[in-house]
């Protein structure tokens, strides 16, 4: 294996130590009143979810802004956002699984968590926009009375099965990776309901070694899975736009572009979500200084290659020189929605240089700062690019503005509490890090420095 174990966690802490730490924090759970007031505020968001919902489904998508030609507007907006944000995960645990990187092991589970939750609120964009979402089921392919199936060459289609094979790899790659761990927690438990919580949901496991080997396959095929897909998901989702004749659209650097601004987004939210529950759980010596400088690293990586798509973005529609694509991006750099664009150069990439500096990547409140800067300027390149290629279509006499509504708000707002509820509830419930491969990290440490 890779040995970076001396530079990623301390040396001069137990094996059993790290157990009882990590196990402790779903047993007895040291944070009680920090994670109300979270949970408090989250709940709350949720609430609006629910009411923005009940308002669609009774008055119909009319209260959102869409309208001809901007009639995707914030639902595949925040749709593309949410899907970009859940690809961080599953790239900090399969990829770097498979490359055998151990810096992952402090941070695989909340981001596999991430990545679930952001795949759900992603995925429930598309139901609330059918209108009628009682109907979803037309969108597969059973065998229909009337003979009416779905048009498989429209990448409309693909995106289902996308999206759907993704959220079920990355579920049962999140969940054998938690196996080992729910027994470590049934091991130590000392009531009668948390026994029978983590004895069911840990299946029977006890550490022999046919169970080691079967989970060890498992693991390692799920994880070969799941990589491929971060790539083909995202790509497909580009399609969305690419394979239509919209100026601002039709490319094909749209795929890697799209890919590499989900991984940005992405590893922006797990900095920002390993940084809060660093300080909130006191994890220094679990999630050190040197975590934070890799995701610095890749932060900064990441951006640079986000930024190389923006300016072969000008590039391409410079030489190309076709009318349409010279309105667009001219539209893009100085009209009436020239914020969105200006918007996100500066807050993905001007704070993001601080990250060449080694201390800014190693102080958690500067890497937080940029992180949520990188957040708020991706959300604002996905309005860039729906809004300015729709607003101003091919024909003069259907040119409309796009403004929000209320609803579309709350609505976006909404799913902050959808993806923050479950998740305060997952660290409440499950260990926050993996606590076998952290021992197997300590133990590898230890030998090599008495050995």
């Amino acid at each position: 294996m890779t040995d970076r174990s001396g530079d990623v966690l301390p040396a001069d802490q137990s094996i059993g130590g790290v157990s009882d730490q990590l196990t402790g924090i779903p047993l007895h759970f040291p944070a009680e009143r920090r994670w109300l007031i979270a949970m408090l505020f989250a709940s709350l968001l949720l609430l609006m979810f629910v009411i923005s919902v009940i308002a669609l489904f009774t008055r119909g998508v009319g209260i959102w802004g869409i309208n001809i030609p901007v009639n995707w507007a914030f639902a595949i907006h925040n749709y593309v956002w949410w899907l970009g944000i859940g690809h961080a995960g599953t790239l900090i645990s399969a990829l770097l699984l498979l490359t055998q990187s151990e810096w992952r092991n402090s941070l695989n589970r909340f981001a596999e968590t991430m990545t679930l939750l952001a795949v759900v609120c992603a995925g429930i964009y598309p139901v609330l926009h059918l209108g009628r979402p009682w109907y979803l089921y037309w969108m597969f392919p059973y065998p229909a009375t009337m003979g009416v199936w779905p048009q498989f060459r429209s990448p409309l289609e693909w995106d289902i099965w996308a999206v759907l094979t993704y959220l079920t790899v990355s579920l049962a790659f999140w969940y054998t990776g938690l196996i080992p761990d729910l027994a470590a927690a049934r091991d130590r438990a000392t009531t009668r309901s948390w026994q029978i919580f983590f004895g069911i949901t840990s299946l029977g496991w006890r550490g022999s070694a046919a169970h080691w080997l079967r989970w060890s396959q498992v693991y390692r095929l799920t994880a070969g899975l799941a990589v491929p897909l971060v790539v083909s998901v995202h790509s497909e989702v580009s399609l969305l736009f690419a394979a239509g004749q919209i100026p601002g659209w039709h490319s094909t650097i749209f795929p890697p572009y799209f890919v590499l601004g989900a991984a940005f987004s992405g590893f922006a939210v797990v900095s920002i979500i390993a940084i809060s529950l660093r300080s909130w759980f006191g994890l220094n010596n679990l999630v050190t200084d040197e975590h934070l400088d890799l995701l610095g690293v890749v932060l900064l990586a990441t951006g640079l290659m986000t930024a190389y798509g923006y300016v072969f973005e000008i590039f391409d529609t410079l030489y190309s020189s076709e009318p349409h694509e010279l309105q667009t991006l001219s539209d893009r750099l100085t009209g009436a929605y020239a914020w969105t664009y200006w918007g996100a150069i500066f807050f993905n990439f001007i704070p993001l240089q601080a990250l060449w500096w080694r201390s800014a990547r190693r102080t958690g409140w500067s890497l937080m700062l940029i992180s949520i800067f990188v957040a708020l300027g991706m959300w604002l390149e996905r309005y860039m690019i729906l809004v300015t290629s729709l607003y101003r279509d091919f024909l003069v006499s259907s040119w409309s503005s796009f403004t929000p509504t209320f609803w579309d708000w709350s609505t976006y707002f909404g799913t902050i509490g959808l993806f923050l509820v479950p998740f305060l509830i997952a660290i409440r419930v499950i260990p926050l890090i993996s606590i076998f491969e952290t021992k197997e990290l300590l133990h590898e440490e230890q030998e090599t420095k008495h050995g």
